[in-house]
């Protein structure tokens, strides 16, 4: 939010200096201001390569991944940054190459349009120093999809600091240029899972935006992180997940460098300047090819060893401190259960996946990516990967391309200890527009994230049995809720066909067994399972509907996790889907459970008081504070309200909503349940009034207060800056 900008004159140079074509020179340039001339610069250098087939642009979008700028699959081309040599490797496959202008006249537009903004934003600063923090508030510019390296810490931070059952933001290590007393990050994880939940657990592990330019993975995982941790309690799938299963994001794991790429940069590598010139926008290492597992084991095919290439792997296996953080985090989360072999397989029954998520050429990948000979887990990583293309559409295969890769993020966790590992590879451009992200690759990769979640325990043996789709409870079950004894019919669908055979086919049996449990899942002691029947008579079909009854006798008032699995023929059992199953007494309305919602960050502005009629409560910096406990006699018609915010220093403008639950339902989504919005404004008090209706139920119910920086808040989820405080009123 608080993030300093270019000066003035150096980014009216740079605009000027682009639109221009020269590179021009001035005394109060920043370093970037240069380092994008540069790079505009060398745009010579960018072509459109068209390829023979498909099958060869995917595996060319592997081994050069480096030189990619866009993939156009169904246009026949990929669009590559190319030195001569790198051209004649890839005229062995059959690739002809044409100059991109298109591409490089958009991407100068991009950058002017980029400068622009921040030129903008530094006029607005000398007119109103909330401008200026407006306009870093607001994501990367021309990409407000995409979090600032600062906007995500701030929402992983706010996610521990109103949840910290659920979240812990851990620092586990120094960039390189914290490291150097440079400024620079820590290197962070954001750890995800119920700690009231005692026990072993199985663990997820992710990293995303190791190469700086791809926007797109880091908001992904960041999205991922928000769907479990909003959803617990709300979402079936995302509580039994973070009940029995941890989930570990290191969520920038490159931040020195994507701080680059968010001026518009086309950076790849860390920002390490002992590496090809200090001030070179070419400069750092791979961190990508740094890992210590593989380095250089291909002698220089599957990585660089000139400093200023983009595949530069470093003078020496994990010398990176980014590295040596993802790895000694990692070496902790595991056991090593393979053994020192190239060809040693890791036990069928070992827990654990890494997944790296990496933009762009829409693959799905796994080891070995330095032979074409299969990984000795090649089957079941395969089976896995073929389930994980099913969600996004994506290519799955081996990750091996024209030419080997080494010293990738899958030698410390397959590599080292058997955990099975994957590469995903969102969309099809490193700055992708928001309306792409947001209408296709978030909602087509978050289900597949979700599955890794489901299927951890046993990655190698679950992705083979059947899919639970479409389960669901009969009348109020899974919402209001039933009295105890109810008869309660479950029905959904299972399938073992859900895998994308594109490249290569899946074998996939009948269905078998569908069974369900209820508040056990089927791996803790004491779980009983219910067999539930074929919807038709029969289990003869690789997708087949189910249905059954549930024993809701003797069960206890409030929410209960009903677990369903199915198995095919073949004796593998699937991944778990569930639903919740509310009881309630004489089937009178059980408590309410309502949305979680909370700021990402509290360091800059708070609720400082809310004044309702005569009541008044005064509270410190949270970014959710529970005040349920205190509870506000309200009268029907208009009460007097003031909201009084409080800031850390600099006053801004603050966006506010209430809402009550005047039905009473568990929700605040009801017509005229907002009860009060004061618009964005920067004032120190705002003074209203909130009106409740004749029509609201009687009784306790739900009051939120959302208080939220220059924008205007919702009633569930989190968001950026400010906070949230519950409160219970009394309607006579």
């Amino acid at each position: 939010m608080k993030t300093a900008l270019h000066t003035f004159s150096a980014i009216a140079l740079l605009v000027a200096s682009v639109n221009t074509g020269l590179a021009l020179a001035a005394p109060n340039a920043s370093q970037d201001d240069f380092l994008l001339l540069e790079q505009e610069k060398a745009s010579n250098k960018i072509y459109k390569a068209f390829f023979p087939n498909k099958e060869v642009a995917r595996k060319a979008a592997i081994s050069f991944h480096g030189q990619m700028l866009e993939s156009h699959y169904n246009d026949g081309y990929l669009v590559m940054e190319l030195n001569d040599e790198e051209m004649q490797k890839l005229q062995v496959f059959g690739f002809t190459f044409a100059a991109a202008s298109e591409f490089i006249e958009k991407r100068n537009q991009v950058l002017t349009d980029m400068q622009n903004r921040l030129l903008l934003k530094q006029q607005a600063k000398s007119s109103d120093s909330m401008s200026t923090s407006s306009a870093a508030a607001s994501g990367i510019p021309g990409y407000s999809c995409y979090a600032t390296v600062e906007e995500t810490f701030a929402v992983a931070a706010g996610m521990a600091s109103s949840k910290p059952t659920l979240a812990q933001w851990l620092d586990v290590g120094d960039s390189w240029e914290k490291s150097n007393s440079l400024g620079g990050h820590d290197m962070r994880v954001l750890k995800l899972t119920n700690q009231a939940k005692t026990g072993s657990k199985p663990k997820l592990f992710i990293n995303s935006a190791i190469h700086a330019r791809e926007y797109t993975t880091a908001a992904l995982t960041l999205d991922f992180a928000r769907w479990l941790v909003d959803g617990y309690g709300q979402d079936a799938d995302a509580t039994w997940i973070l009940d029995h299963h941890e989930v570990h994001i290191m969520l920038m794991a490159n931040p020195d460098g994507r701080k680059k790429a968010e001026t518009g940069l086309s950076w790849r590598k860390n920002t390490n300047q002992n590496y090809c010139g200090a001030s070179s926008n070419s400069r750092g290492a791979d961190l990508n090819r740094n890992f210590s597992f593989g380095w250089n084991s291909t002698n220089g095919q599957g990585s660089s060893g000139s400093q200023c290439n983009d595949t530069y792997r470093g003078p020496s296996a994990g010398s990176e401190p980014e590295i040596q953080a993802l790895q000694n985090y990692v070496r902790g989360l595991w056991p090593d259960r393979r053994g020192p072999g190239k060809n040693d397989a890791a036990p069928s029954d070992t827990s654990g996946i890494h997944l790296d998520i990496h933009s762009y050429s829409e693959l799905v990948l796994w080891p070995w990516g330095d032979t074409s000979t299969p990984a000795p887990n090649g089957t079941a990583l395969q089976t896995l990967g073929r389930k994980f293309a099913f969600f996004n559409g994506y290519s799955p295969q081996q990750s091996i391309g024209l030419y080997p890769t080494d010293g990738t993020s899958d030698g410390i966790s397959y590599g080292e200890l058997g955990v099975a590992a994957y590469t995903f590879e969102l969309g099809t451009q490193f700055f992708q527009s928001c309306t792409t992200y947001t209408n296709t690759i978030k909602p087509n990769n978050l289900p597949a994230l979700i599955y890794a979640a489901k299927v951890v325990r046993t990655p190698y043996l679950t992705p083979a049995g059947p899919d639970v789709t479409a389960l669901s409870l009969s009348g109020a079950a899974a919402t209001t809720g039933v009295p105890a004894g109810t008869a309660v019919t479950i029905s959904g669908t299972a399938s073992d066909a859900r895998f994308n055979n594109s490249n290569g086919s899946e074998s996939t049996q009948a269905i078998d067994a569908v069974e369900v449990y209820i508040d056990k899942a089927p791996w803790e002691s004491g779980a009983t399972p219910a067999a539930l029947q074929a919807s038709d008579g029969s289990f003869n079909s690789a997708t087949e509907g189910f249905t059954g009854s549930l024993v809701t006798a003797g069960l206890s008032e409030g929410k209960h996790l009903v677990y369903v699995r199915s198995r095919d023929s073949s004796g593998a059992w699937g991944a778990v889907s569930a639903s919740f199953l509310v009881i309630n007494k004489d089937g009178g309305t059980p408590p309410a459970q309502y949305c979680s919602a909370a700021s990402g960050s509290a360091s800059y502005e708070w609720i400082g008081k809310v004044q309702l009629g005569s009541f008044s409560n005064a509270s410190g910096a949270a970014s959710y504070s529970d005040f349920t406990g205190q509870q506000i006699n309200v009268l029907r018609g208009n009460n007097s309200l003031t909201l009084t915010p409080q800031f850390a220093g600099t006053a801004y403008k603050q966006y506010w909503k209430v809402w009550i639950d005047l039905n009473q339902d568990g929700d605040f989504s009801d017509a005229g349940e907002q009860v009060f919005s004061s618009g964005s404004a920067k004032t120190t008090v705002i003074n209203g009034s909130l009106n409740i209706p004749t029509s609201a139920i009687s009784g306790k119910t739900r009051m939120r207060v959302a208080m939220r920086y220059n924008s205007a808040p919702n009633a569930c989820g989190s968001y950026d800056y400010g906070e949230v405080e519950d409160y219970s009123v009394i309607i006579p």
